[in-house]
């Protein structure tokens, strides 16, 4: 499973998402209006802000907000300019670390970041460490009550990569390029998806447990925390016995 879908099971098992509301938020309507500025304010014409617009009402953000950010993004939004940056860096045990942000100052925001990194037992590294090490992709998945056999067949009929079956859910991967087609397909087909994003997935994982695991939570819930930290992507595996110890 990847290591960015990984944490998602594992911040709802926490509980995490609920607490975190506000901020998650607070930085889906920065990459909205973000998005609207950069590809127009049109979500049929512009794949990102429709992206952007799904994650919002997955989360329960009021039709107001997302009109607003939608109208601040094309509206220019003066005063502020975002800067979208990718720094990379490794956890405890080595694991892989890939942190998207959008800043209105650099400065302020390279310095928190590598705070992180460094009280949470790891280091921050220069560009293209381990950007290697994750494939883009889209991510699309659904419950186990879905028919696997159909779901397979109508995802590579539209254009995916492939379809896995993981723990908790299966997973349809597509090219970033495709995600939009084939999310639309089988939603006509009548899937319905737990999830939809393009995201970067890791093409090797590291097991973690005891110390090491609480670390790297720690991290990922600290880079998370940050508000111009907008997504973060690691190479770690937590089994789920491991979990319950650490709950």
């Amino acid at each position: 499973m990847s290591g960015h879908n990984k944490w998602s099971t594992i911040k709802h098992k926490k509980g995490a998402a609920d607490a975190k509301r506000g901020k998650i938020f607070t930085k889906i309507i920065k990459e909205i209006s973000v998005a609207a500025k950069l590809g127009g304010g049109d979500p049929g014409a512009n794949p990102r802000l429709r992206t952007a617009i799904d994650k919002a009402k997955g989360e329960n953000m009021p039709k107001d907000n997302i009109e607003r950010a939608i109208k601040k993004g094309t509206g220019g939004m003066e005063g502020v300019t975002y800067e979208e940056i990718t720094y990379e860096g490794y956890g405890p045990s080595g694991v892989a670390v890939l942190v998207e942000v959008m800043t209105d100052n650099r400065n302020r925001t390279v310095s928190d970041v590598r705070s992180i990194f460094t009280k949470c037992n790891g280091n921050m590294g220069e560009t293209g460490c381990v950007s290697w090490i994750f494939d883009k992709k889209g991510l699309i998945t659904y419950g186990k009550t879905t028919d696997f056999e159909k779901l397979f067949e109508c995802a590579l009929e539209a254009g995916a990569d492939d379809v896995v079956e993981e723990d908790e859910q299966f997973e349809v991967l597509t090219d970033p390029a495709a995600f939009m087609e084939v999310r639309e397909a089988l939603e006509k087909a009548g899937f319905k998806h737990e999830s939809a994003e393009v995201t970067m997935i890791p093409q090797t994982m590291i097991k973690l447990e005891g110390k090491a695991a609480e670390s790297m939570l720690k991290m990922m819930d600290r880079l998370e925390d940050n508000d111009d930290v907008q997504n973060v992507y690691a190479n770690f595996d937590i089994s789920s016995e491991e979990m319950e110890k650490m709950m």
